[in-house]
């Protein structure tokens, strides 16, 4: 469990893909209760998905760079 504990230095631009997982996700939650969004679901779930996957590899990138 020492992942958890560990700490990185981030750049800004490296939380871009970040901000754009929780702001999608965010979006996709709030959608739930407006008609509105309802048509541009498929598209948060990508944005979502795509976000979700490049923070990750961006942090394990980062976790590995370190060791």
């Amino acid at each position: 469990m020492n992942f958890l504990n560990a700490k990185t230095v981030w750049a800004n631009k490296e939380f871009i893909p970040f901000k754009l997982c929780i702001a999608s996700i965010y979006v996709i939650i709030g959608s739930y209760f407006h008609n509105f969004f309802e048509s541009y679901y498929v598209l948060l779930f990508i944005l979502f998905g795509i976000s979700v996957v490049w923070t990750v590899a961006l942090w394990l990138k980062k976790m590995k760079s370190k060791n």
